[in-house]
């Protein structure tokens, strides 16, 4: 054995015993290292944990570097001011809220952080609105329905990595599927012992235009879910009042008794509380006035904030848009133009197994979805935007 090969191992067998020490001290509802399952096992090559593994893969990604270019709320924001949140912006500040919030709950932070940072693999450009137009465009030419989080999980296991996917544990796909739904309840309890066949199942009902409301299958899985929501509600208002949308002092008077009025104090009162009542449980909690409250801030922020008509103003115009390149894109595949900027921009690099097994409106939905705000504007205005001839 050479010295490389003996070093490599020293650090296997250190890695095995700091994760043993790890797995020592979480909380017995959390999610043990040694729990970590795979659709395809892999051999221990390293010292890193299965779960900080799939982290690394997800932050690696092309996916997680486009978050960058994709809509939070405001369309455009980095383009005319970079303080403004974007997806990446938001991502991190989920996985920051999670892994602090998992420290004093004794759960698995790798695990939390894995989830955190792929949970919105899977959004079109533009935010939820692209998301809706992308959802009647599958519906209209058979693809079934568009959820951002049923194609964050299609893009991990069947886009990534030039369609080789990215092998991520069970666990970490699970809590990406399912960080998605309704959470300002008072509790969320995890749903364990789901396995493959259960993540399928979702997305069939899915595709058929079910929302099944099922918890994750670890407490890790519920903690981010709640994180997701918490993290964007305080965000949001800081954009909003940023931009002269509101006032801080519009805050309903109940949101600022309760949580504060900036979203330092929001996370920091969301902090507390969960962390005071989830304590040796096996279900993430707030208290009543607490979860009272967020729900009063969600509800001001959608009357005041994402339906305002200066931040909704180009909304017809990009749902035109989405159209335009669904029906442009799909009249190139089928007729297999191979001048159409899908082909050398997308299509050639992908896999001769996915090029022969997915349909030509597949192919499309999965382009456009992988697009910032910044690349879909470009196709539209090369394709569709008349140029001067000199």
């Amino acid at each position: 054995m050479t010295e490389k090969e003996k070093s490599a191992d020293s650090l296997k067998e250190l890695g095995r015993a700091l994760q043993a020490e790890e797995d020592a001290r979480l909380s017995s509802f959390a999610t043990p290292h040694a729990a970590a399952t795979r659709k395809r096992p892999i051999e221990d090559s390293d010292f890193r944990s299965a779960f900080a593994r799939d982290r690394d893969r997800i932050l690696y990604s092309g996916g997680f570097r486009r978050y960058v270019g994709k809509t939070q709320v405001v369309y455009f924001a980095s383009q005319f001011d970079e303080h403004i949140t974007n997806r990446a912006i938001h991502t991190l500040q989920v996985s920051q809220i999670g892994r602090t919030l998992g420290r004093l709950l004794r759960l698995n932070p790798d695990l939390i952080e894995a989830i955190s940072l792929g949970h919105d693999l899977g959004h079109p450009p533009f935010g939820h609105d692209g998301e809706q137009f992308m959802d009647e465009l599958c519906h209209e030419f058979g693809l079934g329905h568009f959820q951002h989080n049923v194609h964050g999980l299609y893009y991990v296991e069947h886009v990534a990595n030039g369609n080789r996917g990215l092998n991520l544990t069970l666990q970490v796909r699970d809590g990406m599927l399912h960080h998605d739904g309704e959470s300002l309840h008072v509790g969320l309890a995890p749903q364990r012992g789901r396995d493959e066949a259960g993540l399928e199942e979702y997305v069939r009902l899915a595709a058929e235009g079910e929302c099944p409301h099922r918890a994750p299958t670890t407490l890790e899985g519920c903690l981010v879910r709640l994180c997701d929501t918490v993290s964007y509600l305080g965000q949001d208002v800081e954009d909003a009042i940023r931009l002269r949308l509101v006032l801080r002092e519009e805050l309903p008077a109940g949101v600022r008794s309760v949580l504060g009025a900036s979203n330092r104090d929001i996370i920091n009162s969301f902090l507390s509380d969960i962390a005071l009542q989830s304590q040796e449980r096996d279900e993430i909690r707030m208290s009543g006035p607490v979860a009272a409250a967020c729900r009063e801030l969600r509800q001001f922020n959608y009357g005041r904030i994402y339906s305002h008509p200066e931040i909704r103003r180009e909304k017809q115009r990009i749902r035109g848009a989405f159209r335009s390149l669904f029906e442009h894109f799909l009249r190139e595949v089928e007729r297999d133009s191979r001048e159409s900027i899908i082909f050398p921009h997308y299509l050639n690099n992908r896999s001769e197994e996915y090029l022969s097994t997915t349909s030509p409106a597949a192919k499309v939905r999965d382009y456009l979805a992988t697009m910032t705000d910044r690349y879909f504007t470009h196709v539209f205005s090369t394709l569709f935007v008349p140029r001067m001839p000199f």
